[in-house]
């Protein structure tokens, strides 16, 4: 079925304690996209400038990503500067030049209009209401949003999660939306706000979703090698909603698979800098670690008489 998403297509400047890479690809939008047509076409909505190059838009287009929603306007795209500790899971911004992402409208093509999985990226709540009002009947709507919006646009935010089936967010937002410390009690505080599911996304531990009185835990991949976090958790979206999308379903057994597959997108996206990973990466790299996190916590019954008197 149809995927959408709508978000930012960005350049990155990116330095870890293991290298470092100026002006590379990035944008939350873009992960998305590239992660999610590993499973299937893609619609992309977002805004470049004129100083994008072409053999970007040529780079996802090959990858079946539908970019007749790029807009290109006079200026410069969106550009974001950070540095990563040996602690992966934070990153220091350095430098943030919204440039033509800052006067961002997302209007959707006609043909984009019956899309019926929709991912809206890490933008304004207000926009992201904005593109709901644009699409007709979808059958699954999933947001992402960060502590920056939680905390300047709380309301406006309130107002988009009535909207939205699920909701993509990792445990110190899901807290700091919440006001709950417990990350269960978050969740469900959480469900009570519109969406049916929750994700919250655990970096090196993993993820946890939550809809109703359900909860699965999924463990992350144990890498030996992680080069750049950057795009990890649109990755993981993306390996998440491209599988449902591809599939058509949205059932437990469907969404506890396709957390398991964001995760495994997730891993092999941070083990090179910026998309490189993800640019090569085969059907039969994922299927094999799919494997591989199947058996990561895979156990077996414990026997009939552990507790048997006298023992």
């Amino acid at each position: 079925m149809s995927l959408l998403v709508v978000g930012s297509v960005a350049f990155d400047s990116v330095e870890t304690p293991f290298g470092h890479r100026p002006e590379v690809l990035g944008g939350s939008a873009t992960y998305f996209s590239t992660a999610a047509s590993l499973f299937g076409p893609v619609r992309l909505v977002a805004v470049v400038g004129d100083d994008f190059p072409e053999q970007h838009v040529a780079f996802l287009a090959e990858r079946g990503v539908d970019v007749s929603g790029l807009s290109r306007r006079p200026g410069r795209t969106f550009r974001w500067k950070g540095r990563y500790d040996f602690d992966l899971n934070n990153a220091h911004t350095l430098e943030t030049h919204l440039n033509v992402f800052a006067e961002f409208d997302p209007v959707l093509p006609e043909a984009y209009r019956d899309s019926k999985f929709v991912f809206l990226a890490n933008i304004d709540p207000d926009l992201q209401r904005s593109v709901l009002d644009q699409v007709k009947s979808p059958r699954l709507v999933a947001c992402d949003t960060m502590n920056f919006w939680i905390t300047s646009k709380r309301e406006s935010l309130l107002k988009t999660l009535k909207r939205v089936d699920l909701l993509f967010v990792n445990d110190a937002e899901a807290r700091q939306l919440a006001g709950e410390h417990n990350i269960v009690q978050a969740a469900r505080r959480i469900l009570t706000l519109g969406p049916r599911a929750l994700v919250v996304k655990r970096g090196e531990y993993g993820a946890l979703f939550f809809s109703g009185d359900q909860v699965f835990a999924a463990s992350a991949y144990p890498l030996s090698a992680l080069f750049d976090p950057t795009g990890a958790g649109d990755s993981f979206a993306g390996g998440f909603m491209g599988y449902l999308a591809r599939t058509g379903k949205v059932d437990a057994g469907v969404m506890r698979r396709a957390i398991v597959l964001g995760g495994v997108v997730a891993s092999f996206t941070v083990e090179q800098f910026s998309l490189d990973r993800l640019r090569t990466l085969t059907s039969a790299e994922i299927q094999a670690r799919y494997a591989e996190f199947q058996q990561l916590s895979r156990f077996d019954d414990l026997e009939l008489d552990l507790f048997a008197p006298g023992r």
